[in-house]
């Protein structure tokens, strides 16, 4: 699916963007503190001033997983202030699904404890937007698998992706039998003193979640799905220090 984020631009003060809701929190006694992400400016926080009174301009699109058009008033402050909000996908079939809801929550948490503020990155906002939309579109998609496959393609836009052409210390492109964190990638027989065990299955998942689209994320049964996201989760640890929280069985 094709976007266009060229809706950026930045005069007198004022930020206009695209943007993701990847969380709102509820500020004083009307207000909301939402995290974004934006193609052009990463992740940012902005106040929407009396969002939560009843005859607020913004109505309920500031919410979680809302993407939107947005004019942001950039001052002296780090935390940007909403001017305006025009939605463009609310997003409300995977609301009404408790799979994508939880896939749609955990993505945006992904996204946000990968990528830090100030941290601009086209490439995923575009994930994200078509991970959001996948989810709205086909919610039965939502599974541990599709969220996998998300996570691994963050790994990818991030420069974390695990190696797994071969053996991640020596090369050798046989007998990959497991998987090494702090290797970063599959490792052979030989070097695998420090791997745990990574069955062919869960690699050739691996291999094909991060070169298909989302949409056709591959299946795999649930040992080897289990053995993907040991890869994943030590990956992230050992290489940009942060545990994410479990997909689990879904």
């Amino acid at each position: 699916m094709a976007h266009d984020f060229r809706k950026y631009s930045a005069i007198s003060g004022s930020l206009k963007t695209e943007g993701i809701v990847l969380r709102s929190i509820r500020y004083g006694e009307a207000d909301r503190i939402l995290h974004l992400y934006t193609p052009h400016r990463g992740r940012l926080s902005a106040i929407a001033k009396g969002v939560r009174k009843a005859k607020s301009r913004f109505g309920g699109r500031l919410e979680p997983f809302f993407r939107l058009d947005l004019v942001l008033y950039e001052g002296r402050s780090d935390l940007l202030t909403v001017t305006s909000a025009e939605t463009v996908a609310a997003h409300r079939r995977l609301r009404e699904h408790a799979g994508a809801l939880d896939g749609a929550a955990r993505a945006c948490e992904a996204v946000a404890r990968i990528f830090d503020d100030g941290e601009p990155h086209a490439g995923v906002y575009h994930l994200l937007a078509n991970e959001l939309a996948l989810l709205d579109q086909a919610p039965d998609t939502a599974g541990r698998a599709n969220a996998l496959a998300f996570r691994l393609k963050l790994l990818l836009a991030a420069g974390f992706a695990p190696h797994l052409a071969g053996c991640a210390s020596c090369g050798e492109r046989e007998h990959i039998v497991g998987f090494s964190g702090a290797a970063g990638g599959v490792v052979c027989g030989a070097c695998e003193a420090s791997a745990f065990r990574l069955d062919e299955d869960a690699h050739a998942f691996m291999v094909a979640a991060l070169g298909n689209p989302l949409a056709s994320a591959p299946a795999a049964e649930p040992r080897a799905l289990a053995q993907a996201e040991r890869a994943i989760l030590d990956t992230l640890e050992h290489h940009a220090h942060l545990r994410l929280r479990p997909v689990g069985a879904q």
